[in-house]
């Protein structure tokens, strides 16, 4: 199964302005002159370095991250800035595990050989299907870095590190150092045996259980191969399904993990946490009397899941500030791909409607939504992709099928030579609505495919800003211990042009420049009239009656079966 790791959704956003043109400057015989806009390049480095490691030393680490992530993206490509990401993500990676109660019931009940078993399965897979050609001497020492990550970490120490000294497990961080870390690696097989060898290590001298450590080089070497390949607990496996197939049992909110509390990004409609009044700017700082700031915000969420029907009291306060306990059933919940599907502008007849995601449902009920707006005398249509982080591969194409009647839509392509492909539309069922596709630094991963393929075919204007750039390829592998899993990029994408995603980002036929966030909700426009003070979407409405007024093109469904 093929689908597209989410980027950080609810990034820290970072701008950061560089100048295009440095000015002239005259300099003496034989001195060296440095362009302005590298000194520029290496102040923001320097800002962003030192913000982050604020964040670090307050333990923030989630923040940390998006931080990094944000600048990389910003600003390109950076050695230490991608060092300090790496790092932030094995701090981070360590609190949201041992947050996850389906991973600490694997460290209690999972056996050193199972565990065993499980990395070694871990890595046969990494052999058999990763992007690139792995280095197992790397690999192996990834993992090791992770667990020497969890011995600096305090939700590691409560669970596994009871009644031990700091000097001991400073002592034992220096064996690992010196008897563990320089062992040479050249296949899965003494990958597997370096991590029994320090888990041996770790049992004997910390009373650490084999199992925790053995995880942490499964986790670690999973974590290292790039920013989208991450071992699935058991939990987080379900919900990946459950993102695919479109619900999830659960109260029906978006959260953003805050330093002592959870943001309430979305409340679906019609979810049990809409329905109990809980908004969109609601912050739960308890879950069932524990305070997020004592059990942490990641604990805090891992609290809310439960069975369809058992119920949880979250104390919410309200952006006034105001406060209440509200008790809430979990039910199964419905999560729209496309929403919001309306005519935008009565007089010219300009249809709209958002995607969210890319789910395994979306191509049938995008489909429903055009039939919905043909008979509401659609002429032209505007899709929103902006904030979309991505979904499903086969969405994606049989979504991008149902705009172009041929040519490439996307290809793929892999170490493996399973996983090179390219996927072509087809002529029947194409739709000739006039195109107008709204990206933005969000849209990522399947919004790109489709944004790309759109913008490269010449099928529709392409407005607002470059994408997010994600152009790989993450296939999900079930393990066969504990229910867990593994998802691992397995291919890179490239545009019908030939044009790779990875860092590029699909660029805007209309670019459009926002100096901030419009008002505008997860599930599109609110009321179903246009925003006010919403630049890209002005600038789309504009695309779209220029293409009614060029082409002429009615909405009529071509029902040709050739």
């Amino acid at each position: 199964m093929h689908t597209f790791n989410q980027p950080y959704k609810w990034a820290t956003a970072l701008l950061v302005a560089l100048l295009c043109l440095a000015p002239v400057t005259s300099y003496g015989q034989g001195s060296i002159r440095i362009p302005e806009e590298a000194l520029i390049d290496e102040t923001a480095v320097r800002e962003v370095l030192a913000n982050g490691e604020q964040l670090e030393r307050q333990g923030r680490w989630g923040e940390a991250l998006s931080f990094y992530e944000d600048a990389l993206r910003l600003q390109g490509f950076d050695v230490s800035v991608q060092r300090k990401a790496n790092l932030a993500r094995l701090h981070y990676d360590v609190g949201r595990r041992y947050s996850d109660q389906s991973f600490v019931r694997s460290v209690d009940a999972m056996s050193r050989d199972e565990a065993l078993r499980l990395y070694d399965e871990v890595l046969r897979k990494v052999q058999a299907s990763y992007v690139d050609s792995p280095r197992w001497s790397e690999v192996a020492r990834e993992g090791m870095k992770q667990l020497d990550v969890a011995l600096k970490e305090e939700v590691f120490a409560n669970k596994n590190l009871k009644n031990v000294q700091r000097d001991q497990i400073e002592r034992v961080r220096r064996m690992l150092n010196e008897n563990v870390n320089w062992q040479e690696v050249s296949s899965p097989q003494q990958a597997v045996e370096m991590a029994n060898y320090a888990a041996e290590l770790m049992w004997q001298n910390l009373g650490v259980t084999p199992t925790a450590t053995v995880l942490e080089f499964a986790c670690g070497t999973a974590a290292s191969l790039d920013p989208y390949t991450s071992f699935l607990t058991q939990d987080q496996l379900a919900e990946v399904y459950s993102q695919i197939e479109g619900n999830f049992v659960g109260l029906g909110v978006e959260l953003k993990t805050e330093a002592n509390a959870l943001l309430i990004v979305n409340s679906i409609d019609g979810s049990p946490a809409h329905q109990a009044g809980i908004r969109s700017g609601d912050r739960i700082v308890a879950v069932d009397g524990q305070r997020c700031e004592v059990i942490s915000p990641d604990k805090a969420a891992d609290l809310l899941k439960g069975p369809i029907g058992s119920t949880v009291r979250v104390s919410i306060v309200a952006a006034d500030q105001s406060t209440r306990d509200i008790v809430v059933r979990r039910d199964r919940v419905e999560v729209p791909s496309v929403d919001n599907i309306h005519i935008l502008d009565p007089e010219s007849k300009v249809g709209y409607l958002k995607i969210t995601n890319f789910q395994k449902n979306t191509p049938a009920d995008l489909s429903q939504a055009l039939w919905k707006l043909h008979r509401e005398g659609m002429r032209a249509l505007v899709i929103d992709l902006r904030g979309n982080p991505g979904g499903l591969l086969t969405a994606s194409v049989d979504m991008v099928d149902l705009f172009v009647e041929e040519g490439t839509i996307v290809s793929t392509r892999g170490r493996n030579a399973r996983e090179d492909f390219d996927y072509t539309a087809h002529m029947p069922g194409t739709w000739r609505v006039p195109l107008v596709v709204l990206i933005d630094s969000n849209s990522a991963s399947a919004s790109e495919i489709f944004a790309g393929a759109i913008r490269d075919h010449r099928r529709g204007t392409v407005v607002g800003q470059r994408s997010y750039g994600k152009g790989s390829v993450q296939g999900i592998f079930p393990l066969a211990t504990a229910g867990t899993g593994l998802r691992l990029t397995t291919a890179k994408f490239y545009s019908p042009s030939g044009r790779a995603i990875s860092r590029n980002g699909v660029l805007p036929d209309v670019k459009v420049r926002v100096a901030a966030k419009p008002a505008f909700g997860q599930n599109g426009l609110a009321d179903n009239a246009q925003p006010q003070g919403d630049p890209v979407m002005d600038a789309g409405l504009t695309a779209a009656k220029e293409l009614i007024g060029i082409t002429g093109l009615s909405t009529r469904l071509q029902q040709d079966q050739r």
